[in-house]
């Protein structure tokens, strides 16, 4: 993908007296539904297409359209982003789809009105390659934090986990050395307990681990209204018929699927509009209770929580 592609049109919504933008950095087209979840069976989904749209499953019911973005969270005091996709420019020899993107994911964040100075917290979900790319970008040869003026907070054991190469899988390889130490290095990385405390303006860290070693959800309470954004618990809609279903890329299976359970009974339990970081467009909505399952239900941009 080069700069000169569409720049995507923004989902907004509103929850208590916080705003909240969707930020694409990336198209995801034609993943192999076999590829991603290697428990895939047709029959299993069959019963739900009804609650999918065209964006998630193709029309061959083979394959997904998902997305790379991040959430732009504007509250009365603060700018956040939370998870800054992919990146560009980075070297991904291991991983083709990421490898030295040039996407117009700055011009789409300067479209919701917001410059990378105009930053005050990066909260990330974990420390995947697609989860940190725009921690920082090249400039006079040395990758420098994009959001000079932030503060990035990430779970303390995903840094201590990530920060040794072993633990490193061939999607990630490069990332943590091109995309999180620079901002250790700047001075500007906080790193947390995901015990639920209160971060930053109604925002807090869960830990739901399993996709990664420490991965976390963070919650959303504003003027009475919940939200949660997932990270990587869910990949597409059909996960949330299908909780067992772990992704090609979780890496630690039953934590991953306890966690995934977790997430679908908080945004139950709370009615908390649900922000995913894969979902193709619309990228938000809501989880209830159905049976002794969980059933989707999409939210449309421009609604209150």
């Amino acid at each position: 993908m080069s700069s000169s592609d569409p720049i995507f049109e923004a989902e907004v919504y509103q929850v208590g007296n916080t705003r909240i933008t969707r930020i694409v950095d990336q198209p995801l087209e034609n993943n192999p539904a076999t590829r991603l979840y290697p428990d895939w069976q047709y029959s299993a989904v069959k019963p739900y297409l009804g609650a999918l749209t065209s964006h998630d499953l193709t029309a061959d019911r083979a394959h997904f359209n998902q997305s790379v973005h991040c959430w732009l969270v504007q509250t009365p005091h603060h700018t956040i982003l939370i998870d800054t996709g992919a990146g560009n420019d980075k070297r991904r020899p291991d991983n083709p789809i990421f490898d030295r993107l040039d996407t117009p994911f700055l011009d789409n964040l300067a479209r919701a009105g917001v410059q990378p100075e105009d930053v005050d917290y990066v909260l990330l979900t974990h420390l995947h390659v697609d989860h940190v790319g725009w921690n920082t970008r090249w400039q006079n040869g040395a990758w420098v934090p994009t959001f000079a003026n932030a503060q990035y907070v990430f779970p303390t054991e995903e840094y201590r986990f990530y920060s040794n190469p072993a633990n490193v899988q061939p999607p990630s390889y490069g990332s943590f050395e091109d995309s999180v130490q620079p901002i250790i290095d700047a001075g500007l990385a906080k790193t947390i307990e995901p015990d639920g405390r209160e971060v930053v303006d109604g925002l807090a860290f869960h830990s739901s681990p399993g996709h990664s070693y420490a991965h976390a959800s963070i919650s959303l309470l504003s003027n009475g209204e919940c939200a949660l954004f997932g990270g990587d618990v869910l990949h597409t809609p059909v996960q949330v018929y299908c909780p067992d279903w772990n992704s090609v890329f979780c890496e630690f299976v039953e934590p991953a699927r306890a966690s995934r359970y977790w997430a679908l009974n908080h945004a139950a339990e709370h009615d908390a509009l649900y922000f995913s970081t894969h979902f193709a467009a619309p990228s938000a909505g809501r989880i209830t209770r159905r049976g002794d399952g969980y059933a989707w239900q999409y939210e449309e941009s421009g609604a209150r929580s």
